[in-house]
């Protein structure tokens, strides 16, 4: 039996009037009734305007696409690559494949407000919804976000994942952060590396986990296990997914260990601050020490010098995730696709000094 506008009111303990206001947000509400308003729809699944047996046939013309910052290039690439695919259905098909409208919900990296906007989708009968970048590994969250796919899917949406972990009802665009990780410091041990450090990103993403297995994996194959688990604890260093974090921790390595003689950092951005921290300690890339980053971002190429990078193809993807969340595109083989990346040696890399 469908959930009802009264067994919502009945659960918040309010009117039916006072969820009606709520729910169509013209009306002022104190923001506790309205948390627990909000509270109930969701513990109760409510859909509003009808069983959500009828919205595969009711969807609106908006997709929503959920990035971490849109000012990062790694979802703005993204991001813009799925606005393209919305704008490029019309033609004859228009019926079915017509023009969509897409939104960019930017959660700051917020587990709640990417939950927050999950639900607000699902009100507003979003065609279709995709999910971009690592995703936190926090169980709850985890689960509160199969949920939402499951409840988005049930509803008629099409739930879209661009480089995060499968999820059940979802069609999932992976990228190989691990392999991709493992072949950069594989070119490093080739130069005759080992005295390597990780800038790596936030503990609690996916992305960062994968990639960091990557590296370590790498090190471990290339038999410096024993320096590996204690050493590359040592000599990795969290932080955010930006510059300043790079800069910061690279100050942090040459503090352990001044013998250092390459840094990877867990993507561009990072792999900027870096090279600004070693050229302010008066270090020269690569003769002193080699840098390496991840994602080939189009400043990567025009960096001084060009950048050593993992090259992960983030037009293409995002634009594949469009015509998977419009339908346009077959799923691939149990819903899930497998990005590849490709290692772009360039000049910010070189052997070692003891080694040349």
């Amino acid at each position: 039996m469908a959930v009802t506008l009264a067994d919502v009111a009945a659960r918040a303990r309010v009117s039916a009037a006072t969820v009606s206001r709520v729910l169509s947000g013209n009306y002022p509400v104190a923001e506790s009734t309205r948390a627990r308003v909000l509270r109930a729809v969701d513990e109760l699944e409510y859909v509003v305007n009808g069983p959500a047996s009828a919205l595969a046939a009711a969807t609106s013309d908006l997709v929503g696409v959920l990035v971490n910052d849109i000012a990062d290039p790694f979802f703005g690439i993204i991001a813009g690559a799925v606005q393209s695919e919305m704008g490029s259905a019309m033609g004859a098909e228009s019926g079915r494949h017509g023009e969509k409208l897409a939104v960019i919900c930017n959660t700051g990296g917020s587990p709640e407000r990417e939950l927050n906007y999950l639900t607000l989708l699902q009100r507003q009968r979003a065609a279709a919804v995709v999910l971009t970048g690592g995703a936190v590994e926090h169980p709850d969250h985890m689960a509160a976000v199969a949920a939402k796919a499951s409840r988005l899917a049930s509803s008629g949406t099409r739930v879209v994942l661009c480089g995060r972990p499968p999820i059940e009802d979802a069609v999932t665009l992976t990228f190989d952060n691990r392999g991709g990780a493992r072949r950069l410091t594989e070119h490093l041990l080739a130069l005759g590396h080992r005295r390597i450090g990780y800038v790596a990103g936030p503990a609690e993403r996916t992305t960062t986990r994968d990639r960091l297995e990557g590296h370590r994996a790498a090190m471990s194959a290339a038999g410096l296990g024993s320096l590996g688990e204690a050493g590359a604890e040592r000599l990795t260093v969290h932080g955010l997914y930006d510059r300043s974090s790079g800069y910061d921790a690279t100050l942090e390595l040459l503090r352990r260990d001044e013998a250092l003689t390459a840094i990877v950092a867990a993507n561009d951005t990072i792999a900027l601050g870096v090279c600004a921290a070693l050229r302010d300690q008066g270090l020269r890339i690569p003769d002193d020490v080699s840098v390496a980053g991840f994602d080939d971002l189009p400043f990567s190429a025009d960096a001084v010098p060009a950048l050593t990078t993992v090259r992960l193809p983030l037009h293409e993807a995002g634009a594949r995730a469009g015509r998977l969340a419009l339908g346009r595109e077959p799923q691939p083989p149990g819903g899930v696709a497998m990005v590849r990346s490709e290692l772009m040696a360039r000049a910010s890399t070189a052997p070692p000094r003891a080694a040349r």
